[in-house]
């Protein structure tokens, strides 16, 4: 989860806590986006139950938030990777050092695009 406050970009827990008084600008199972069209149907059912916007940008599902009065667009892939870079940083605090090389799993049930 990633969860866009006025001041600050909150990701895993403290974003799992802003869910319910902000749902509109806390984003999650962006996964289920990657590599789809906009027009797929899976990607209209999800924005039948996702409470943050789910634009069409080049025929792709693009996340819209509103940030400090504006509008920011997210590829799924960059909120991914915010979501990446926390993991990075809480692996390296609880390690001690820096991570350089780490495995990222795909999930079996993800299309070759996807993937």
């Amino acid at each position: 989860m990633v969860s866009f406050g006025e001041e600050e970009r909150l990701i895993g827990e403290g974003a799992k806590n802003q869910a319910t008084i902000n749902p509109h600008r806390t984003v999650y199972d962006v996964k289920r986006l990657i590599g789809r069209k906009f027009n797929d149907k899976e990607v209209q059912n999800d924005m039948k139950f996702l409470p943050y916007k789910i634009i069409d940008k080049d025929t792709k599902p693009y996340i819209k938030i509103e940030v400090n009065g504006e509008d920011k667009i997210y590829s799924p892939e960059e909120i991914s990777a915010m979501i990446l870079t926390k993991m990075k940083k809480v692996a390296e605090q609880y390690l001690g050092q820096e991570v350089k090389n780490a495995v990222v799993t795909v999930p079996a049930y993800f299309n070759d695009a996807q993937r």
